[in-house]
């Protein structure tokens, strides 16, 4: 039945595609790049399709490689999978999540260990950073909790929870003894949002105008080292609600008018289709779903 596959040319194929050029494939299939192109060509003259369009600067997937490609990779994903299934197994299994640094600093990092009490067995590495990783092309990488305002219909979603953007300050602050000395403490968000996040729009809607004059501003480009700076006394931060639950819990930061909210962007758990249903995948995110159910009813 697959006698006539041309599974040598697949692979080139399915690496050209996944890293965006043929140099690349030939690096990781340690062959040249003349014969990973005499591959593709192969596998085009087979198929009767033309599955890059080549250029000056570089190759390109046309629409029929895409398709292909999609295809091939996930294929290519549960033979791999088939196959370490069928390895004696070891004392742990890794899972690598990519999520951006304060989430998982100020979220996910500090619940990891009633991830870990449910799943000794499994290894989750957090790989933090503000760049979206393509998860079709990178197969290192095995899911992402992403925060934003669209959708990913070529992969597998969950969505986790809402997030919200209040005022938060220490516990003994008052407005009545502000004064002259009023500092808002005003964050550089990582995520991209449709409508700004700002002191202007929550000032504007807890009728505060007149704090945007006489404020002093204190400026930072992390979450993280804004909260931070909030407990320590150096102004209001205006925060999400997901990064700050933990201080709030902890009683190190209080809600500010917290009748005064402003929409903010939706957390999801994202995949390769497939990958969903298969451990340690599958494990973390039936995890991740029961710890976010708190959030999602408003807690």
């Amino acid at each position: 039945m697959f006698a006539k596959l041309p599974l040598t040319a697949l692979r080139a194929f399915e690496s050209a595609a996944r890293l965006g050029g043929f140099k690349a494939a030939s690096e990781e299939l340690f062959v040249t790049p003349a014969a990973v192109s005499h591959q593709i060509k192969t596998l085009e003259g087979f198929l009767g399709d033309l599955l890059f369009d080549r250029t000056t600067q570089g190759v390109k997937l046309t629409a029929s490689g895409e398709r292909l490609y999609s295809n091939v990779h996930l294929s290519f994903l549960d033979m791999s999978r088939s196959i370490a299934s069928l390895k004696p197994p070891s004392d742990s299994q890794a899972l690598r999540v990519s999520t951006t640094p304060a989430f998982a600093a100020l979220w996910l990092i500090p619940r990891l260990g009633d991830f870990y009490n449910k799943h000794p067995e499994i290894h989750v590495s957090v790989e933090a950073s503000n760049e979206v990783v393509d998860l079709l092309r990178d197969s290192t990488m095995d899911m992402a909790i992403r925060c934003g305002f669209k959708d990913y219909p070529e992969l597998f979603s969950k969505s986790l929870m809402v997030e919200e953007f209040g005022v938060f300050t220490q516990t003994h602050w008052k407005l009545e003894d502000v004064g002259s000395s009023l500092k808002l403490i005003d964050i550089r968000w990582g995520t991209p949002s449709p409508a700004s996040i700002d002191w202007a729009l929550w000032c504007s809607a807890a009728k505060h105008e007149d704090w945007l004059a006489k404020a002093i501003y204190r400026k930072y480009n992390d979450e993280h080292f804004a909260l931070q700076a909030a407990i320590s006394g150096h102004g209001l931060a205006l925060a999400s609600t997901v990064l700050v639950a933990d201080y709030v819990e902890n009683g190190l930061l209080i809600p500010y008018r917290p009748e005064i909210k402003i929409p903010g962007a939706r957390y999801s758990a994202v995949c390769v289709p497939g990958r969903e249903r298969l451990s340690p995948v599958k494990d973390f995110l039936d995890w991740i779903v029961a710890a976010t159910g708190d959030f999602r009813q408003g807690g």
